[in-house]
């Protein structure tokens, strides 16, 4: 049976699948890929301070090498609904594009990747899928526990493919085989409450403050051969002071760093404290937390299997794609532990925009990607 991916993306736009509601998209996705031979589990996590959420888990095959396939099927909300062009959640065809939340983000990688799954000898070798519906949001009780699950079950894999948006400008011209890490703190510093006109009975903790942000703005790095420079941005200075003849009692500073490999959480918590060490805190208080849970950075090896992707895109597009690690995080960071993976997916910049798109054509070509890839993968003939 051979799955189209046009249908198939309409069909899964058409589930509001907002995070972490379903909305049907999972008993849509276990129905198609039951059809075409793959044995689905069910799994539900939950707790960790979050929410429950629904995952998949899918495989077909016993032998050969062992491709993954991962991605989400939860979009953001929509926002406005003013300002889309029609409902979000009915796909619509207009000019050569398909008009729908999670068109771009990512329902069509996943709708690529069934299709192509459909076109392949279920002998070839090994397939497996590993869908969440919690990317957008928590990422706690999806893709992370989901292959700790696929780990347990001796689920292991020779390579993966994340179906994020990875191309620039065209499909193929770009994939990701890294990302950044992501880590936040909280720096507060505590002083003495008092009145602006006797200084000396108070301790003012804002100029500690802008030292602080001062020190943290020191490079971090000059960047590696495949990251640029890591970089940190402070986000919010709040002392919560509402009057004007009050020395406030503290004040806080949140910052986020995206970060290369050079860096784990840890020696940038250390980074951190070296950096607010420096700064003389003329007897204020300061302490420092870090916000949530930091997301690791990853740099793939550049193997066989990445080399046996390019060459695929290039004998169809026409074009070598150029290797990056530039954007937020995604679901691979997860996957990263358990073995290589690279994000290989359609153009992304209407990626949670009012009247998100993709070009029609784009889809059968990624499709075709994902199919020439898994032949030559298996040991067949693209």
């Amino acid at each position: 049976m051979s799955v189209d991916a046009l249908d198939l993306l309409k069909r899964l736009i058409a589930c509001p699948s907002v995070t972490p509601e379903e909305a049907g998209v999972l008993d849509l996705l276990e129905a198609e890929l039951t059809k075409i031979g793959f044995t689905v589990t069910r799994l539900r996590f939950e707790g960790d301070g979050s929410y429950p959420v629904g995952n998949l888990f899918a495989i077909r095959g016993s032998g050969g090498r062992r491709l993954l396939f991962a991605g989400h099927t939860d979009v953001v909300p929509p926002g406005d609904l003013a300002n889309w062009t029609a409902d979000p959640f009915v796909a619509r065809e207009a000019g050569g594009k398909l008009y729908g939340r999670g068109a771009a983000d990512m329902k069509s990688g996943i709708a690529a990747f069934v299709a192509a799954a459909s076109a392949v000898p279920a002998d070839s070798g090994t397939v497996m899928l590993a869908i969440t519906n919690d990317e957008e949001a928590d990422s706690i009780n999806g893709t992370d526990k989901l292959m700790t699950w696929a780990q347990a079950q001796q689920q292991h894999f020779d390579f993966a493919i994340v179906g994020e948006p990875s191309a620039t400008a065209r499909v193929g011209d770009s994939i990701k085989i890294g990302r950044r890490g992501s880590f936040s703190g909280l720096i507060t510093v505590t002083g003495t409450q008092g009145h602006v006109a006797y200084p000396d009975k108070a301790n003012n903790p804002l100029p500690v403050l802008a030292r602080i942000v001062t020190a943290l703005e020191t490079p971090i790095d000059a960047g590696t051969e495949h990251f640029p420079a890591s970089n940190l941005e402070v986000t919010s200075i709040d002392v919560g002071n509402a009057t004007g003849n009050v020395i406030p009692a503290a004040g806080t500073i949140r910052f986020n760093i995206r970060y290369n490999d050079l860096w784990t959480p840890d020696t940038l918590a250390a980074w951190v404290r070296e950096r607010i060490a420096s700064v003389d805190p003329k007897g204020a208080e300061i302490a420092f937390t870090v916000s949530g849970v930091p997301s690791r950075s990853f740099l793939s090896p550049l193997s066989d299997d990445v080399e046996t992707l390019s060459a695929t895109i290039e004998t169809l597009t026409g074009h070598r794609p150029q290797f990056s690690t530039g954007g937020g995080t995604s679901d691979a960071r997860f996957i990263a532990e358990y073995g290589p993976v690279v994000e290989c997916g359609l153009v992304g910049p209407s990626m949670h925009k009012a009247d998100e798109h993709i070009a029609i054509a784009d889809l059968a070509n990624l499709t075709e990607i994902y199919r020439s890839f898994m032949l030559r993968f298996f040991g067949g003939v693209a």
